[in-house]
């Protein structure tokens, strides 16, 4: 199915390379001899020292929600944690409660930390995921570090993972309001009277941004249908799709992969030996063959991602990676986070990582050929949107120059995701103005609707 590639979000204040801000870490092998942009990173038992680099870089904001850190794994996190709450960063920890964890024992009795529910219907708080100085005024602070890594020995040195790094402010942001709304609020000490986990959360609205010219999708499980966007990123795929899957149980997601395959799209995949008991497993088996491996090695096969369309520039190359498992309960019961990015760069930097798992498994690949040419620079097909003035007093002026008339919806949050203003009106082509009085002072973003096409700005009212 030929999906149409379109703009969701344009964050203005941000233009650097694609090197330094989204950045991908793998714990195993990949195949360089497969890449066709930049060679993928190998961290040889290393990742773990990565993440305590960006710790260290912490200034200002450290929040951390993870599903398991375990005691004698790599008490060396702890202590950059620890440090970095020693020079005043502020720290928050969220993790499962459930689990072990058994490497908070390392952290310094100021830091605060928060369990998930134990009680009830909750399964898991399955997210990895950490934000840094998300609260700092400079753009080229905030990082975000995702992907499917928990900070165990196991995880590190033996298990396949992956993990992400992304700069962006926005994207910090929107993880930001999903860790506060967990947390209780934006303080230090959790607020378990005003905590939501699970299926008592909502969906706080913040899914599309562009990180350095690319698309990037953000989806919180289990508030925001992730598997419909899923399920959307397997129907896009044109040429060619594989996935790395620790726990594939879903029959639809499995269907609609077969209906790409039967649709004449190359697919393959991998996923755990814990999956070979459900219906995927066998349903994989019976219809890609060799193309299809069940992991049996050491280990466990634990990274989750699909890569849709990598051998085709003309397409739109994406990854879809994160926490959430392809399964109903990661769906409707867990806390995961799940990114989706359109990026030609990253999709092929995750397939050198796949296909070096696929040749360790024991199968062989023949990568389709597709068309060269890069995807189309964002900026032709978006309008302009200023905010100003930008800090502000009360009032804010949203001036927008668009290329055609439409309708134009601009929606004003604050951090913990509640609007706060709004404003509708259909306008015209060339240059529109519409000025909003902010109740009170915070930090905002600015949600500024053009058809089909979203930009959302911070907003700092004083």
């Amino acid at each position: 199915m030929k999906k149409i590639f379109f703009l969701a979000f344009l964050i203005t204040s941000i233009n650097a390379t694609a090197s330094n801000k989204i950045k991908a870490y793998f714990n195993h092998p990949v195949d360089t001899s497969v890449s066709t942009t930049i060679p993928a990173v190998y961290l040889n038992h290393c990742l773990h020292d990565t993440i305590i680099a960006y710790i260290n870089r912490a200034k200002y904001s450290l929040d951390i929600a993870l599903y398991n850190y375990s005691q004698g794994a790599y008490d060396t996190i702890a202590y950059a944690v620890n440090n970095a709450y020693s020079r005043g960063v502020n720290v928050r920890w969220i993790y499962d409660g459930s689990s072990s964890n058994s490497g908070l024992n390392y952290l310094v009795s100021g830091i605060h930390t928060l369990a998930s529910p134990t009680t009830g219907s909750y399964t898991l708080m399955h997210n990895k995921f950490v934000i840094i100085d998300a609260i700092s005024s400079d753009p080229l602070d905030p990082i975000v570090i995702s992907g499917s890594c928990n900070w165990t020995s196991q995880q590190f040195f033996t298990d396949y993972n992956n993990t992400i790094i992304l700069q962006d402010s926005a994207l910090s942001q929107a993880y930001t309001a999903e860790f506060n709304m967990m947390w209780g609020g934006s303080g230090l000490t959790p607020d378990t009277a005003l905590s939501k986990f699970g299926s008592h959360k909502t969906n706080l609205g913040m899914h599309n941004f562009i990180i350095d010219g690319k698309s990037v999708e953000l989806y919180f499980s289990p508030s925001d249908s992730t598997n419909s966007h899923i399920q959307a990123t397997i129907d896009s795929a044109n040429t060619d799709l594989y996935f790395g899957m620790y726990s594939f149980t879903d029959s639809t997601d499995a269907s609609l992969i077969l209906a790409r395959h039967a649709a004449g799209v190359y697919v393959s995949g991998i996923s755990d030996t814990t999956s070979a008991t459900y219906a995927p497993d066998s349903m994989f088996r019976s219809a890609l063959g060799s193309q299809y491996q069940c992991y049996t090695g050491t280990g466990l096969y634990h990274s989750k991602y699909l890569i849709v369309d990598q051998a085709n520039k003309c397409a739109d190359p994406t990854v879809l990676t994160g926490s959430h498992n392809w399964s109903a309960v990661a769906n409707t019961h867990n806390d995961e986070n799940t990114l989706i990015i359109h990026d030609d760069t990253l999709a092929n930097v995750y397939f050198q990582f796949f296909y070096a798992s696929f040749l360790a498994s024991g199968g062989t690949l023949t990568a389709p050929a597709g068309c060269t040419t890069h995807q189309a620079d964002i900026s032709d097909i978006t309008d302009d949107v200023k905010i100003y003035p930008n800090p502000t007093q009360r009032e804010v002026t949203v001036t927008l120059l668009l290329k055609s008339a439409g309708n134009v919806s601009v929606e004003v949050y604050d951090m913990i995701g509640q609007k706060t203003e709004a404003a509708n009106w259909s306008a015209e082509a060339g240059a529109n103005h519409k000025t909003l009085r902010i109740g009170k002072p915070g930090v905002y973003f600015v949600f500024t609707t053009i058809g089909n096409k979203v930009t959302t700005s911070k907003l700092l009212v004083e």
